[in-house]
C-alpha cells in the first residue's frame, strides 16, 4: 500500500502538468511485474464481501474473476503517474473492461502479474487509453484483461450517426433485459470500496471531490459494478471465463440500481428505476 499511496500522491501533483489531446502524445513502452505472490486472504476477504461473491465455507473458492485486476492495481498506478505518461491519472474514468481467465485460479496460487499500457485513442469526449495487465503462474498465461479509461477534455470529434444509433440499439436491448435483483448503494461505497481495491480516485470519494470534475455527486467504482454484476450471475463459483462491460453512465451515490439479465443467457444490465443504463455486458461459461 505504501508504493500506491506513493503513486496517488504522484498524481495529484503531476495531473495539473499533463496536457490530454495534444498532438503527438505517445505511451510508455515498458511493463511493470509484481512478484509471483498468493493472494493475501485479508484483502481477499473484504473484497469478497462488498462485492457480493461467497465467501469459502467447505473448502478454497477460486479468485473471482475481476479480483487479479484489483491485484495489479498498483501497477497500473505507477504506469499512469509517471511522467512519460501522456494522459493525468486524476479524473480519468473507467469506460469498458474485457476480462479471460483461461482457467480458474485458486488463492494460493503464485500470481506473477504484469501490466502496461498499449495504445491511445482518440474518443468523442476526449482521449482513451488501453491497459493490459496479464497473469501468469508458473509462466503460464492464466487470466488477461483488457481495459478502457477516458481523460475528458474539449475535443472536435462528434458521435456518429451509426454509433449513436448503436447506442440506442444497446440501451433498447438492456432495457428488454428482465429485472432480477435491486441494490441500494449508500453514499459511502466508493470509499468503502476503495479502501479495499486501492482506488482512491477523488471522483468515486466525496461530492466535493467530485464535482472537480463534472459530477455533482460521488460516483461508484465501475469495476464495483461489474464485479457486483458478476458475483450475482456467477452461479458456481469458478464457472465465469469471460466478461465483456461497458460502463454506460455513472452511478451517483447514493443509488438504488437494478440488475438485469437474460434468462439462462449470457446478457446483463445495470439501470436505474429513471430508465439510464449505467452498464451492459456479457459473459461466458466453463459449463
Amino acid at each position: 500500500m505504501t508504493s500506491l499511496s506513493a503513486s496517488l500522491v504522484r498524481g495529484a501533483v503531476t495531473s495539473p502538468f499533463k496536457h490530454p489531446g495534444r498532438p503527438g502524445a505517445t505511451l510508455p513502452t515498458g511493463r511493470l511485474t509484481l512478484p509471483a505472490a498468493p493472494a493475501a486472504p485479508g484483502p481477499l476477504a473484504a473484497y469478497r464481501r462488498i462485492c457480493g461473491f461467497p465467501a469459502p465455507e467447505a473448502g478454497p473458492l477460486p479468485l473471482p474473476l475481476p479480483y487479479p485486476h484489483v491485484l495489479a492495481f498498483p501497477l497500473a498506478m505507477r504506469l499512469m503517474t509517471g511522467r512519460d505518461f501522456p494522459l493525468p491519472v486524476v479524473g480519468l474514468v473507467h469506460t469498458w473492461i474485457e476480462i479471460s481467465g483461461h482457467r480458474p485460479v485458486q488463492p494460493t496460487e503464485a500470481l506473477e502479474l504484469t501490466v502496461y499500457a498499449a495504445g491511445l485513442t482518440a474518443h468523442r469526449r476526449g482521449t482513451e487509453v488501453m491497459m493490459v495487465t496479464e497473469a501468469r503462474v508458473g509462466g503460464e498465461l492464466v487470466w488477461e484483461s483488457r481495459s478502457g479509461y477516458l481523460s475528458r477534455h474539449a475535443t472536435k470529434a462528434e458521435a456518429t450517426p451509426k454509433a449513436e444509433a448503436g447506442l440506442k440499439a444497446e440501451a433498447a436491448q438492456a432495457h428488454a433485459l428482465p429485472a432480477v435483483a435491486e441494490w441500494r448503494l449508500p453514499g459511502d461505497l466508493g470509499r468503502r470500496y476503495g479502501a479495499v481495491s486501492g482506488d482512491r480516485n477523488p471522483i468515486h470519494l466525496h461530492p466535493l471531490t467530485a464535482r472537480l470534475f463534472g459530477f455533482p455527486r460521488a460516483i461508484a467504482h465501475g469495476m464495483w459494478t461489474v464485479a457486483r454484476c458478476l458475483a450475482e450471475s456467477d452461479r458456481q463459483p469458478g464457472e465465469l471465463r469471460t466478461v465483456r462491460a461497458e460502463f454506460r453512465a455513472p452511478v451517483l451515490l447514493p443509488a438504488t440500481v437494478t440488475y438485469a439479465a437474460e434468462p439462462g443467457g449470457n446478457a446483463f444490465a445495470l439501470r436505474s428505476g429513471n430508465g439510464r443504463v449505467h452498464l451492459t455486458g456479457t459473459v461466458t461459461r466453463a459449463f
